[in-house]
């Protein structure tokens, strides 16, 4: 249960911008955190002992904007799994490395020049990374290369997605975990469209076959004589098992996607998953489009890389990085904050034969170093902390919100940040609660962990650098009310 306050009026933005900037004074319990003795606030002993947690499962670190060696210390050096609040970092990179307003480029391009609308030279599809890529994108750029008078592609389809290296880790990695076909597991590439994910729609009734359907793609044959119905709530769809195969099919065959698993009785769902074959679902969309523009497409389609004499016909740009950042903090998007975590790794050296995600945790390395953020404990992984192997301390992330709050980004990134009861991921949290449109913080959640950091002010209008690391096995459970409660506590303070 959240503190019984006064709902608070939701802070206009600039105000808590303007109140990080000015880092105003604050009296707190001063505890340097190199060779100081930690101690644990008595509210926050007192949120772990309600949750029935160990005090050693938190990290936390709290002091005002402009005193980093004051404030609330317990932990702080520990390396802790973070979850999602890793994004803050990456979030800080990005914006001080790519720049707040770096775009991503999808390219059409050829080695041959259209002859009377026919082109006979392979048409090269070539991504640079944009996860807003979708069919309504890609029309509008097959429109474009149609209304140049292009009307026959006869030398087949070449989808480039050599931005990255490997170009397609999504084939090598292991599943996360139990739901690998879920959206928040999407492996990116340099080529992604619809986020990795086509929606599908299952139902069953009190007896006979589950029935479903992929509304988009209304040809494609679903088989679900392996599903199997089960006694279990509606609601628990999701962690029944579910595995889909897809057939491309050849020969004259359709292409065919196979269900089998469980799945309740008297159950109507509709959801996004990984289903279809990347390869098969671009060159199918493109194939489709085109011919819906009165074009005519022949040849095969296989992936390669444009050659560097190849022309760029037509463009495609990406929305502004800041932008992007904006929604995907405010969601906590797991595929778009990884493909700005690989972006990243792409600037740092194209010509490297090192993966893109290394070249990545070398950028940020770099970065912290610059900034004098001394990081020693730091286990980089993805980007997006969707990991169970990184490892970062409430001390390192909170420096890095320090300095992301008082750079020359920091409106940028502080957009992103949800609102304390107002809006992303905190939208239906600490409503009517002394922290109530007084915090921007970045959630984190996994299995094990659930974490909480960002910047809060308290009831003087004081701007706090939080980090709450939360690493127990019970965490996921019981762990969210306990971190509430702290934040409720420092807003609360006068």
């Amino acid at each position: 249960m959240h503190c019984s306050a006064p709902a608070t009026r939701p802070l206009p933005f600039r105000s808590l911008v303007q109140a990080a900037l000015l880092g105003l004074a604050c009296v707190g319990l001063s505890l340097p955190v190199q060779g100081a003795t930690e101690r644990l606030p008595a509210p926050v002993a007192a949120a772990l002992q309600r949750a029935g947690l160990p005090p050693e499962s938190l990290a936390l670190r709290a002091f005002p904007l402009d005193r980093p060696r004051a404030g609330y210390a317990w932990q702080a050096d520990r390396p802790m799994v973070p979850g999602s609040v890793a994004k803050l970092l990456t979030a800080a990179v990005a914006l001080d490395q790519l720049g707040p307003g770096a775009r991503t480029r999808t390219e059409l391009l050829s080695t041959g020049t259209p002859q009377d609308g026919i082109l006979e030279t392979p048409l090269y599809l070539r991504g640079g990374g944009d996860g807003e890529l979708d069919s309504a994108a890609l029309w509008q750029l097959l429109r474009e290369l149609r209304q140049s008078g292009v009307r026959e592609l006869r030398g087949g389809l070449v989808l480039d997605r050599s931005a990255f290296l490997p170009e397609r880790e999504d084939l090598q990695s292991p599943d996360f975990d139990d739901t690998p076909n879920f959206p928040y597991n999407v492996v990116p590439d340099a080529l992604l469209l619809e986020g990795g994910v086509q929606l599908l729609e299952l139902s069953s009734g009190a007896q006979g076959p589950v029935q479903a359907r992929l509304p988009a793609w209304p040809q494609l044959q679903v088989d679900t004589s392996g599903l199997t119905q089960a006694e279990a709530p509606c609601r628990h769809w999701d962690v029944l098992p579910l595995q889909p195969r897809f057939e491309p099919g050849q020969g004259g065959t359709p292409p065919r996607l196979l269900l089998s698993g469980r799945f309740p009785v008297e159950c109507r769902v509709s959801q996004a998953l990984q289903l279809l074959d990347r390869q098969w679902l671009l060159g199918e969309t493109v194939r489709q489009l085109w011919l819906s523009l009165g074009g005519t497409m022949s040849g095969e389609l296989r992936s390669g890389r444009a050659p560097a004499e190849a022309r760029v016909l037509q463009t495609r740009w990406g929305r502004p990085l800041a932008e992007v950042l904006r929604g995907a903090l405010k969601r906590s998007d797991n595929v778009q904050l990884r493909l700005v975590y690989l972006r990243l790794g792409q600037q740092a050296g194209a010509d490297s034969a090192l993966p893109t995600r290394e070249r990545a945790a070398q950028a940020v390395q770099r970065w912290l170093s610059e900034q004098g953020i001394a990081a020693p404990e730091l286990v980089p992984d993805n980007g997006a902390g969707l990991s169970r192997s990184e490892r970062m301390s409430a001390e390192t992330l909170a420096a890095v919100i320090r300095q992301a709050a008082q750079g020359r980004h920091a409106p940028d990134w502080l957009a992103g940040l949800p609102l304390a009861g107002v809006d992303g991921t905190l939208s239906r949290r600490f409503q009517g609660s002394p922290a109530q449109g007084r915090a921007r913080l970045k959630t984190g959640t996994l299995r094990n962990v659930v974490s909480l950091a960002g910047l809060v002010q308290d009831r003087r209008g004081r701007s706090w650098v939080l980090v709450l690391m939360l690493n127990d096995e019970s965490a996921l459970w019981v762990g969210r009310p306990a971190l509430d409660r702290i934040v409720d506590w420092l807003a609360g303070q006068s």
